[in-house]
């Protein structure tokens, strides 16, 4: 089994940082492209940026150039660090991964359990 953990969430002021982390484990075999999302109250479950085992990114409008994601493969981690923040970025934040397990000749999707973040003076 796979599990996936998120730290880093809390409570910043606008124009503040946070950066969120999550790390993978489990029986890992290779972790392909991992990435957050955010679901805020009422709406959807929306792309916030992703990144591939190689290191190419997508990020959403919103968030580009406040936001950056990295990965250490090494440490099946992937980060996301904010800055800048605004109200509209408070949301519960989700890690997705598309994880190959030990046992298994096919990648399964994850997501972790999710982090609140919430943006507000």
């Amino acid at each position: 089994q796979v599990q996936l953990e998120e730290s880093g969430g809390g409570l910043v002021q606008p124009g503040g940082s946070l950066r969120l982390s999550c790390a993978a484990s489990g029986s890992i075999d290779r972790i392909g492209t991992m990435g957050w999302y955010r679901q805020a109250p009422g709406k959807q479950r929306e792309l916030v940026a992703k990144i591939t085992v190689g290191g190419n990114t997508n990020y959403a409008d919103s968030v580009l150039g406040r936001f950056t994601i990295s990965r250490e493969n090494a440490k099946n981690t992937v980060i996301l660090q904010m800055n800048s923040l605004k109200p509209e970025d408070t949301a519960v934040y989700y890690c997705n991964a598309f994880v190959r397990a030990a046992t298994l000749y096919h990648y399964d999707e994850y997501w972790g359990q999710g982090t609140q973040v919430t943006v507000s003076s």
